[in-house]
């Protein structure tokens, strides 16, 4: 089996979680892989941002079907704004930036994300590597054959969460080192789930929405399932 990688923000870190259930934690994201790829080639990441961003009127297609298949968790996916809109000085003009290239807006979440997309953004472009775009909601819902009814941030969402994540083998251990000490408990669960679906793309099982992936600023987008 080939050595894959999930990777989720957690804060100011990125964290990661591979394969062999071995955790990563880093500022950045080209440390993050790099730490990863020392204990063993990763053929695939599956990282939980957008890769793709908007160039026109609307809203990716990508962000449109995962809303619908998470249903209730709906609010988990946000819309990607237009590059330009993530590069503005301020939220103010973003929002100005994004309603006057999109017809949308941009939400404060996405905003916040700006850089992190961005970084991401420069990575794909620059290394010769497979990372996908996957989103952790999705992944569980694929995994579960139907949305989750509870919230990752609640008890009864997070215990749904690991034990959909040991029934595929990622049963996590309780000292993650590091990484487990700078990631809340969801973080680390999302970034199992983006590894499962990176698995999923490695394997050629992975679903994608949409299919075939739209072309958007020059990157062909779509979100791993």
């Amino acid at each position: 089996m080939v050595r894959v990688l999930g990777v989720d923000v957690a804060k100011k870190y990125w964290v990661a979680v591979a394969s062999d259930l071995r955790a990563y934690a880093d500022l950045t994201l080209t440390g993050l892989l790099a730490a990863a790829d020392a204990d063993g080639p990763v053929e695939v990441v599956g990282i939980d941002m957008p890769i793709g961003m908007p160039d026109g009127v609307g809203y990716r297609r990508a962000d449109v079907l995962a809303r619908e298949a998470v249903g209730p968790r709906r609010s988990s996916v946000f819309m990607t704004p237009p590059r330009a809109a993530l590069t503005a000085p301020n939220y103010a003009a973003a929002l100005e930036i994004a309603r006057r290239i999109s017809g949308k807006g941009i939400s404060r979440q996405a905003w916040a994300l700006g850089p992190r997309i961005l970084e991401v953004d420069a990575v794909v472009r620059s290394v010769d590597r497979r990372i996908v775009e996957v989103h952790p909601e999705l992944s569980f819902a694929t995994l579960a054959g139907s949305h989750l009814p509870a919230s990752k941030s609640t008890w009864a969402g997070l215990e749904d969460r690991r034990a959909l994540l040991s029934g595929v083998g990622y049963t996590l251990p309780a000292d993650l080192g590091w990484p487990g000490q700078v990631s809340g408990p969801d973080d680390v669960l999302d970034a199992a789930a983006a590894c499962w679906t990176a698995q999923r793309v490695a394997e050629g099982a992975a679903v994608r929405h949409p299919d075939p992936p739209e072309m958007l600023d020059g990157i062909s987008a779509c979100i791993h399932a």
